[in-house]
This record gives C-alpha cells, structure tokens and sequence, in this order.
C-alpha cells in the first residue's frame, strides 16, 4: 500500500546540544552583572563612542589635506574664523625668505595679513598671486605652518641694467621689465641702455661685448637707433656706429683694430663700421682754450 506524500513525519533541526531548561521567573546571572552596573554602562558607552568618533577623524584629517579638513568642519558649525580664533590658530610669525631689493612695505601690503588674525582665514594662494604683481618679484611661494606662523618665499628679478628714456631712468631685468624708478644710485655700476627698445634689446648686445673686454671697459652706454640698431658711447665721448643686424662680426673688428692701433684711445668723434668693406673716422673737434679759473678772493686774474 502506497504511504500519503502528506503524512510523512515533520523534519526538524534540532540542536546538537543539550538543552536545559530555565524557570523564567529566575533571573539569570548576567542579567544581574548588567542591573548591579547599569550605572557605568552608560558613560562606557558614551566614551567609547566618542574614541571611535576621534579616531574616524584622524583617519580622515590624515587621509586628505589637512586644512580642508578644518575647512569642511568650521562650514559646517557655519563659524570659520571663530574656530580659528577659539582654537588659539591665529598669525603670530610670517617668515620671509629672498628679500633683497623689494620693498618691505609692498609685500606686507600684498599679504594682506596682521598679526593676531585668524590664520585660517588667511589664502596663501591669493597672498602668491598679489606677491607676484610687485615688479621686483619673480616668483613668490606662500604657506601656513600651524599653529601660529606663514612662511613667504621670493624669488627677485636680477637688475641688469639702467634704461634711459624720454629723460627717465629705471633698473630693468634682461627681458626689459622695469623694476625700479626712484633710489638707483645702488645700481650705478650697472650697464646703461638709452633710447626705445634698449630695454629689451639690450642684454644680446651686452653678451657680445662680454666677449671682449678692452672694448667693454671703454663702454659708458649702449644706445639704441630708431629701434633697429646701436651706437656706443665711449668713456672719451667717440660714437661707434655698429651695423644693423651684424653687431658680433663688428665687434670683433673693433677688438682687433684696439689692439692692434689703440683705435678706441684717440681722439675722435665717431667710428663708423657699418661698411664692411670700410672704415669712417671722424675725428673731434679742437677743443677750445679754457678760460682762466677765477681766483677764489674774486679779483680777476693777471694774463701773463
């Protein structure tokens, strides 16, 4: 006879331990622990919870950039800078590292920063951006070393020389950029450039010239024509006329003629070399009679 599918015994899992089974008006012993305790479990608790919390955020302020970080909470409480300020992060050192010829007041200005405020208020990025307009500075670098200091890095354009213009003097880099106006007397040793374009121009000439050095040291200024060629002005006051676009090979030549004839140390009022077949001397004019020096009890002196 066929057994019904549907009377088949039940399965259950059961367990592989023995069970014993309790009185539940009994209380049992860890229920007891936690009621004597309850007391402590509370404050275990909220401590705990505030390690954990602590932890995550060292983590987090580790993993990522720090003062984002401060950032991210301080918007969050809607209180930035009366975080900085609780929290004791305010300026009190700003380090400056390159300073030779800017001037101190253009780059407290350009900071934009007191001490006692706020440093996390303060931008190094925009405090760069301002450093790097002053004419003198090249490149600027700015950060925060928290708590309390800012660290500012210049790095100056070198002066290469005096530009004259329109009867105006300025210290110039060797791309042209004008540095300085007033205060040039430190910079007198300084090659001078005159005229329109000298400013830029002037640093491919002044190499070549550094190629020979009896020439170089008669210089007194380099003086640009019409934008397109040079003259140079001697110590005697003798122009060389230079041709244009062709400076190096002429300049060797005047090199040779100086030592072999001492061309540079006569008296002579131009030296043309803008033939290259040829050379034009003009000489000076004769100088005029001095007049007597007056005496110094103001009676006119005797003419021998």
């Amino acid at each position: 006879m066929a057994r019904d599918p549907l009377s088949r015994p039940r399965r259950e899992r059961l367990s592989t331990t023995s069970a014993v089974r309790k009185d539940p008006e009994r209380p049992s012993r860890l229920r007891i622990w936690l009621r004597r305790r309850r007391g402590l479990a509370r404050p275990l608790l909220l401590g705990g919870l505030g390690l954990g919390a602590m932890a995550l955020l060292v983590v987090a302020v580790r993993a990522a950039d720090p003062l984002q970080r401060l950032r991210d909470l301080a918007g969050a409480v809607g209180a930035f800078g009366e975080i900085g300020e609780g929290t004791g992060l305010a300026v009190g050192l700003v380090i400056l590292e390159g300073r030779e010829h800017t001037p101190r007041d253009l780059i407290v200005s350009a900071l934009g920063v007191s001490r006692g405020d706020p440093i996390l208020d303060f931008s190094p990025e925009a405090a760069r951006r301002r450093l790097e307009t002053i004419s003198w500075v090249a490149r600027a670098e700015v950060s925060r070393q928290l708590p309390s200091t800012i660290l500012v890095r210049i790095e100056e354009r070198r002066p290469f020389a005096i530009w004259q213009h329109n009867g105006r003097f300025a210290i110039v880099d060797r791309s042209g950029q004008v540095m300085a106006t007033e205060h040039l007397g430190q910079f007198e040793t300084l090659p001078l450039l005159v005229g329109a374009g000298a400013e830029t121009a002037g640093a491919a000439l002044y190499d070549e010239l550094r190629r020979h050095e009896a020439v170089r040291d008669r210089v007194q200024a380099l003086i640009r024509i019409q934008e397109r060629r040079w003259n140079l002005r001697l110590h005697n006051g003798t122009d060389v006329l230079l041709p244009a676009g062709n400076e190096r090979v002429a300049l060797e030549r005047l090199a040779e003629l100086q030592q072999e004839a001492r061309l540079l140390d006569r008296p002579l009022a131009a030296i043309d070399l803008r033939l290259s077949d040829r050379l034009v001397l003009r000489p000076s004019r004769e100088p005029e009679p001095a007049e007597a020096p007056a005496p110094r009890d103001g009676r006119t002196a005797r003419r021998g």
